[in-house]
């Protein structure tokens, strides 16, 4: 008899993928949304949506459509050499070189800085970060257990406390929405506003990187056909897009309602401790605390056991523990030394990547109209890897961006590349090498019949 999914494993998946998605970042982002955009935030908080939840959903659609195993099976699809760099880059920056060291000092920053003396920040947050690691690199051990630690105990914790903060705002809210000031920047275009942050959250990177565990916990469950996993990844999927949306919603909501009592603050984090005091008064901070180290702890959890769970794939001859421990240390050797300047060099990596991931994503969800032929992929990723290059030069630090030649190539992607201000100069080369590639695989199978 052929094996299948309950609703209740639909869920508890649903709910471990939504737990590794959402870190601190996704928790204060759309609170500061929420306050600029003051009485636009219907509109602007629809664009969020359409990029914050979307893209990530496309990339979970994409593992579940190729039936990929993960990020490198499917980038093979290029070529093996294309492969082996696109993942180990991939997962270098969402893991020891930016995400995770960003993971425990957001954590310690928001939940623990506030209540240290300036003086003894630094040792602080040296043993702050050495507990966070060690915490997440035991979670981490075992990966077959993932879906348990995150699905079943640190999501429902994380949604618990957090709904005591959002209902206590809704119930009694600081202030109307239809009456709150409006940020300059959100006065017209509010939609765009909320779409181009939105893509900004780099989720769809994330998206790619945890399809390995969401098909890992299918499988974990008893089901070994590809068609049943590809079809499971994206009910799966579907749960933890719907409760990051409404999260979403409702935490930008909160961030407009607050503007009754607060000024618009330097980002959400602020906002939500503010928020937190109000209503909580000293017990506010304590579950604001909470709130945030959970929240980075179960994301930290899914990128430690993601990036070992591909490095041990890909290197066979060191063990899943091995990775699991190499990259937990250098993510605490990171938050502690440097952390500005690894931030400063991996957000031109992370340009560099994102359009690369998001022409991947879109080439295998839609692969059955070109037999998914290699070409395709070829030409296209060939396109979008020039546009990349200049989008990576273009967020570089100024010793790397204002060189003669990185300026050059500036400004040729201002010229000729219709939203490259914005961080999206990828899209019409990418567009550019698709029809020329779909063309000749056209052509050449037409030939071939």
């Amino acid at each position: 008899m052929k094996k299948k999914l309950l609703f209740r494993d639909y869920l508890t998946i649903g709910s471990m993928l939504f737990g590794l998605f959402f870190g601190a970042g996704n928790l204060i982002f759309p609170v500061h949304l929420g306050q600029e955009a003051g009485a636009n935030i219907t509109a602007a908080n629809l664009g969020l949506l359409a990029t914050g939840v979307g893209l990530p959903f496309l990339g979970v659609i994409a593992m579940g459509v190729s039936q990929s195993s993960g990020v490198f099976e499917l980038s093979s699809r290029v070529n093996k050499p294309y492969a082996y760099i696109f993942t180990i880059l991939l997962y270098l920056v969402i893991g020891p070189f930016f995400a995770l060291p960003r993971l425990a000092t957001t954590s310690y920053e928001i939940g623990i800085a506030p209540h240290v003396p300036s003086g003894q920040q630094g040792l602080v947050l040296a043993i702050f970060s050495v507990l966070f690691f060690v915490t997440a690199w035991w979670f981490s051990r075992k990966p077959s257990k993932i879906l348990d630690y995150v699905g079943k105990f640190l999501n429902p914790i994380f949604l618990v406390l957090l709904a005591i903060l959002l209902i206590l705002a809704f119930v009694n809210p600081l202030g109307g929405v239809a009456s709150a000031p409006v940020h300059p920047d959100y006065y017209s275009g509010a939609f765009s506003g909320g779409f181009i942050e939105g893509y900004n959250t780099l989720d769809a990177l994330a998206s790619l990187a945890f399809g390995i565990l969401i098909i890992e916990a299918i499988k974990n469950r008893g089901i070994k056909e590809p068609s049943t996993i590809a079809v499971d990844t994206i009910k799966s999927g579907t749960i933890s897009i719907v409760l990051m949306g409404i999260i979403y919603s409702l935490l930008s909501y909160m961030g407009t309602m607050s503007l009754g009592e607060f000024p618009v603050s330097e980002n959400g984090g602020v906002a939500l401790a503010q928020i937190s005091q109000y209503y909580l008064g000293t017990y506010g901070s304590i579950v604001l605390a909470l709130i945030v180290i959970v929240a980075c702890l179960k994301t930290g959890i899914g990128l430690i056991t993601s990036f070992s769970e591909t490095f041990s794939g890909l290197f066979p001859k060191y063990k899943y523990l091995f990775f699991a421990t190499l990259v937990s240390a250098m993510a605490c050797l990171f938050a502690n030394v440097g952390l500005t300047k690894i931030i400063e060099l991996a957000t031109p990596v992370l340009m560099f990547l994102y359009p690369l991931a998001m022409t991947l994503i879109i080439l295998a969800i839609i692969g059955r109209l070109f037999n998914n032929d290699r070409r395709v992929y070829q030409i296209t990723t060939l396109f979008t890897l020039i546009a990349s290059i200049i989008d990576g030069l273009n967020a570089a630090p100024p010793a790397v961006s204002q060189t003669g030649i990185a300026q050059t190539f500036i400004q040729l992607g201002e010229q000729y590349f219709p939203l490259f201000s914005i961080g999206m100069g990828w899209v019409l080369p990418a567009l550019v090498g698709f029809i020329i590639s779909l063309v000749w695989y056209a052509i050449t199978r037409h030939k071939h019949a």
